[in-house]
């Protein structure tokens, strides 16, 4: 048997080893288009701070871990996948025929549509070498630009202010974090940003970009022009799925699977960015560009492809963020089930602030700010599922005592699975 993988990311890195543990027999292909190591995208901007060297955002410390494990890695991009005849052509002319394959090829940076966003001093964050190219170019003082304050946005924020430069957020919508965050907790964000000296405009566009001496112009649509050595766009993601033009396998915003993660070819599979994969809390299929989604695509897609067939349930919709020490998460149905019920608590001076969102009395979605300890008991409940009973109407009146509620809820049902 042999199993092909395109894509070195955490959803391929662990179904490789998946299928090695299930499969000892079976050869494993392992395709990355970037010439450095597996690493992790996540971890870029620690690197980018100076807190880890390169190799520490590698996925498997040792050279030789793939070999080790009789898995063929290669460093080649796919140009074409032959879905008829089970071949995968490549780039450099190469070829590769499959008999099992999974497409993990990640997600691509996404730029606006703005004159001067091909200019040599605007760049993505997001391979190694977009790190490098950072790094070279900054420095205490040098005034950046950063377009975009999502959650990639925000975590490449906290590297470059950690870095020293003089920073000037730039986001469209009324708040920073805005497919996570709520508008009181997106607030807060910007406003401890701001108490950190950075600067940070919402509901702004950036016009233009235009070449200004050395440095550049950044014209929004409505604000003054920005002065920038550098400008830097985290504006959204988007599926790698263009070596799949002709191929037939059915996509939409990513590659359209069922619950085995199977596409519409029976023997092809997708996980992570590029896999429009099943929903915990909406039962719909949607893509989630994050890393605990991908990993967890990675196993399921390996386990059904070495014929053990396990149904994906549903991801759920987790994040959990540090802006210059505050932290903050979301998850699930964060912003709301129709015709739930819901709970907050707003410290707005000390950067405290809860959210839970009810349908009857399940919790199904979550934000917090400045509350660490919640992280865990959070994500159980949701994933759980548990009935929270009187304990609901206790949280609706303080939901600072989530703890409570998930330990008098998981003890009951210890104490009746005991009894039974």
């Amino acid at each position: 048997m042999q199993h092909v993988i395109v894509g070195t990311g955490p959803a391929g890195v662990i179904a490789a080893e998946t299928l090695r543990s299930k499969d000892a027999a079976c050869r494993i292909t392992l395709i990355g288009d970037e010439p450095e190591p597996p690493y992790s995208r996540m971890a870029l901007p620690y690197v980018l701070s100076g807190r880890i060297a390169e190799s520490g955002t590698w996925l498997r410390k040792s050279e030789a871990h793939f070999a080790a494990r009789n898995i063929e890695f290669i460093q080649a991009r796919v140009a074409s996948i032959d879905t008829k005849q089970k071949k995968i052509s490549l780039e450099d002319g190469g070829a590769l025929a499959f008999d099992k394959l999974l497409l993990a090829t990640g997600s691509r940076p996404l730029r606006p549509p703005v004159p001067g966003m091909d200019l040599d001093k605007v760049s993505s964050c997001w391979t190694l070498q977009d790190g490098r190219n950072i790094a070279a170019q900054t420095q205490p003082g040098t005034k950046v630009v950063l377009i975009g304050a999502g959650f990639i946005g925000c975590i490449i924020l906290e590297a470059l202010a950690l870095r020293g430069v003089k920073l000037t957020v730039v986001e469209m919508a009324d708040r920073m974090v805005p497919r996570m965050m709520n508008r009181t907790a997106g607030g807060l964000i910007k406003r401890w940003c701001e108490a950190k000296g950075i600067e940070v405009f919402t509901s702004a566009q950036v016009a233009a970009i235009r070449q200004a001496g050395e440095g550049l112009r950044v014209s929004l649509e409505k604000g003054p022009d920005l002065q920038a050595d550098m400008v830097i766009a985290a504006t959204g993601v988007g599926a790698n799925m263009q070596c799949l033009a002709g191929s037939g396998i059915e996509v939409d915003r990513g590659v359209l699977v069922n619950d085995r993660l199977q596409s519409s070819h029976a023997d092809i599979y997708a996980a992570g960015d590029v896999c429009q994969g099943r929903d915990f809390s909406t039962g719909e299929y949607s893509v989630q560009a994050i890393q605990p989604t991908a990993a967890e695509h990675g196993r399921i897609a390996a386990m059904n492809m070495a014929g053990r067939a396990l149904r994906h349930q549903g991801s759920v919709n987790m994040n959990v963020l540090d802006t210059l020490g505050l932290i903050s998460a979301s998850y699930g149905l964060w912003q709301g089930a129709a015709g739930g019920e819901a709970a907050e608590l707003c410290d707005e001076h000390g950067y405290r602030y809860i959210n839970l969102q009810f349908a009857d009395d399940v919790l199904v979605g979550a934000q917090s700010l400045g509350l660490t300890q919640h992280v865990g008991v959070l994500r159980g409940l949701i994933q759980g599922r548990l009935r929270l009973g009187k304990w609901k109407a206790r949280l609706l009146d303080d939901p600072t005592r989530i703890m409570e509620a998930y330990l008098a809820n998981t003890q009951a049902i210890a104490y009746n699975a005991a009894v039974l």
